[in-house]
């Protein structure tokens, strides 16, 4: 079983949420001044305290917005035929997986899209990444 690292880990406290959030948030360039952990949800009888997410302006927003969107691609298997591949989106109700570094996209039933296993990602990353070093040397 892997171990989860510190950020993969459910927070202890309300602060320590806050506050990887926080840095999560300064690492895309995004700052929340108004963030803190709400004090109207903290009681000895709650122990779900929520966060505050404060109030921001729109470049503030605008920023948060598009850290949002540039979020890491996910990966999915194609259960019907084993093929792996970045999801692109929804259309029409089916997923829209693209080959993993490119190429064209084909559409997947929902039922059909499995999570893709990180060392198969890994793997045909760099079988891609080995076809176009060789085809470009020659």
């Amino acid at each position: 079983m892997k171990e989860r690292g510190a950020d993969e880990r459910p927070a202890r406290t309300a602060e320590e949420a806050v506050e990887r959030l926080r840095a999560a948030l300064r690492g895309v360039g995004v700052v929340l001044p108004s963030l803190r952990v709400d004090p109207l949800s903290v009681s000895a009888e709650d122990p779900y305290a929520l966060v505050d997410l404060g109030r921001c302006n729109l470049g503030v927003a605008s920023r948060l917005a598009a850290a949002l969107r540039a979020k890491a691609p996910e990966y999915a298997v194609d259960s019907r035929s084993g093929r792996l591949g970045e999801v692109m989106g929804q259309v029409g109700g089916r997923v829209q997986l693209r080959p993993v570094g490119g190429g064209r996209e084909w559409d997947c039933p929902p039922d059909s899209v499995e999570p893709a296993p990180p060392d198969e990602v890994l793997r045909e990353r760099v079988r891609r990444l080995n076809r176009e070093s060789v085809s470009s040397a020659t």
